[in-house]
Order: C-alpha cells, then structure tokens, then sequence
C-alpha cells in the first residue's frame, strides 16, 4: 500500500501524497473502517506509505504498540470519547511520532515532510508532536479533545 507523488513532490523532502493514504484518512474519518493509520516514509522510492491499520476495536495500547521505538512515523487516530455532557464525540488526532531514540537523518526526513502531508489529510481536530510515549499518552489525548 503505497501512494506516489501525484502532484508536485515537497521541495525540501521530495515526498508527495497520492490517493491511496488520502482513501485509507477518508476510510477513518468518515466510515470508522479503523482505528487509526499509521504511515511510514519511504526515503528510496520518495514516497509514504501506509504501514498499518488498525480495526475498529482496537485499543489505544493497540495503537502505541505498533509504533516503532526507534523510529519516526506519522499517524492518525480516531479517539472516541464522552462529553461531560455525556454526548459521544469522536476527534481525529494526527501524530507525529518522533522519538528521541531515532536517528538524525530520520528525524529531519519526517519534520522537513510532515506540513505537506497534514495538509492533504482535511478533517484532522489535533495534532501532537511527540519524542516520548507520555507526550502522546491518553490522558494528552483526554485533555486535549476536552
């Protein structure tokens, strides 16, 4: 599962957005066909690929575990939650994953890649960067949807 440039490539990455992710962030938001999606930079072939999804049912924890410990990733996640209002509410998180554990090259590949991406995903609430798992954990999520 991979999608090319399709329009012109980022200036400074190279890195373009094709249909398929775009289908796989419409599939989430508006389908719930997943959980979230978690995408991967293919430096050689200049471009992103969807690395994982994940189901409806799976958990947040599903989620954190299948990103890499060593390694940059973007992702989105469809958080649903209950108001204090007791109203369901769904927002749709985009992640970027960055730990401090990653190497350099990595990490700049990511951030110099990350704005034209989040752009091309329309319907995104939040966004988080984080270098460490407690930057991203629940809670965050909680109190940031709130």
């Amino acid at each position: 599962m991979s999608f090319r440039w399709l329009s012109r490539p980022n200036a400074s990455s190279g890195m373009g957005v094709a249909d398929h992710g775009k289908n796989a962030f419409m599939e989430l938001q508006r389908k719930k066909v997943h959980r979230y999606v978690i995408f991967k930079v293919d430096e050689k072939k200049r471009e992103i690929l969807v690395e994982k999804t994940g189901g409806p049912a799976e958990s947040y924890d599903d989620f954190t575990a299948a990103l890499p410990e060593n390694d940059c990733r973007y992702a989105v996640y469809d958080f649903d939650f209950v108001t204090s209002e007791n109203c369901q509410k769904s927002k749709i998180f985009f992640i970027a994953w960055s730990p401090s554990t990653a190497g350099v090259r990595s990490k700049m590949l990511y951030a110099t890649s990350k704005d034209r991406f989040r752009r091309e995903l329309d319907g995104i609430h939040y966004e988080i960067q984080a270098t460490d798992p407690t930057e991203m954990d629940l809670e965050v999520l909680r109190e940031r949807a709130n």
